[in-house]
């Protein structure tokens, strides 16, 4: 009988040992990570802006931004290929999805799309003003949401329906 459980345990190391050391050594993880850290951003901040220009928005408006042709020249010159590419493809598909959802469901709100505006200056109809500066914005592209009365909120492009929702019905 002793005999059998030690032929059992003996068994059962010669299984668990191969599959503990299978999970703990898995050699695409190295790739992996270097993978992953190539697509990585290479900037901390996104070039300024080529221009100065102050864009005046007083109503119901979503406000797309994007790079002037020296900014995307600029990020482009401090990534690699793959992740410019990537930055890039993501900004136009998402900002697309949105002018969609925009227009078929919240047609009353004005588009107005940017690339050569530093500043965008939001009036409020009891005239008080914000102004934000686009240089601020670490994102290469976005969309900022006013009301006309409340401030104007930067809403994440994937989540665009729920952002509108919530910011244009509270």
């Amino acid at each position: 009988m002793k005999k059998n459980n030690i032929n059992i345990g003996i068994i059962r190391v010669f299984f668990l040992v191969p599959i503990l050391f299978a999970c703990n050594h898995t050699p695409g993880n190295k790739n992996k990570d270097k993978s992953k850290a190539s697509m990585e951003r290479q900037f901390l901040q996104k070039p300024p802006s080529s221009f100065g220009d102050t864009l005046a928005i007083q109503f119901p408006s979503a406000v797309f931004y994007q790079p002037d042709s020296l900014q995307l020249e600029k990020i482009k010159s401090v990534n690699n290929k793959m992740v410019y590419e990537s930055l890039t493809h993501n900004c136009f598909y998402q900002m697309r999805n949105a002018r969609m959802v925009l227009k078929k469901y919240w047609p009353q709100i004005h588009v107005i799309e940017t690339s050569k505006a530093r500043y965008l200056l939001f009036i409020k109809a009891n005239k008080k003003t914000t102004c934000i500066d686009l240089n601020s914005k670490n994102d290469i592209c976005g969309i900022l949401l006013f009301d006309g009365k409340k401030e104007p909120e930067l809403v994440d492009m994937m989540n665009i329906d729920t952002g509108l929702e919530f910011y244009f019905k509270k």
